[in-house]
């Protein structure tokens, strides 16, 4: 048996709300949706991303209750740059005030980094390679 790992879905307690969050990160996701009882797209690389409303999962499992807390599931957007990475994120939180989580900031790991969070509470990293720091030549002055 073979399997490919190439869908990841997203329950949500409000489709329009979703998808216009998505759509801000860059993800082409036609209109017309937004009521839809399943929305699809294909990424880039062949991925596909959708989103199904409590109220559509609810037709195959009675009694479905959306998850609640924190980290159900993650993403991330790898941005071109350090500053892309804080402006995406400003843009985002300007637009989605609650999406605020994890204001820029450099990581140990060498990347720029930032967390928002999707209206389902779901977190979606923003990242971008530092520049490389000078290499030292053993020099002291």
């Amino acid at each position: 048996m073979t399997l490919n790992f190439d869908f990841i879905g997203i329950v949500t307690a409000d489709l329009g709300r979703s998808l216009a969050f998505y759509r801000e990160l860059g993800i082409s996701i036609p209109e017309g949706l937004d009521d839809a009882p399943h929305a699809e797209v294909v990424l880039p690389g062949g991925m596909k991303l959708a989103w199904d409303p409590v109220s559509t999962i609810e037709t195959f499992m009675p009694g479905f209750e959306l998850p609640a807390g924190e980290n159900r599931i993650a993403f991330a957007c790898s941005a071109g740059s350090p500053a892309e990475v804080d402006s995406a994120y400003a843009e985002i939180v300007a637009r989605y005030p609650r999406a605020a989580d994890t204001a820029p900031w450099d990581a140990p790991w060498g990347q720029r980094y930032a967390t928002v969070r999707d209206p389902d509470g779901n977190s979606i990293d923003l990242y971008a390679p530092l520049p490389a720091a000078p290499a030292s030549d053993g020099a002291t002055t």
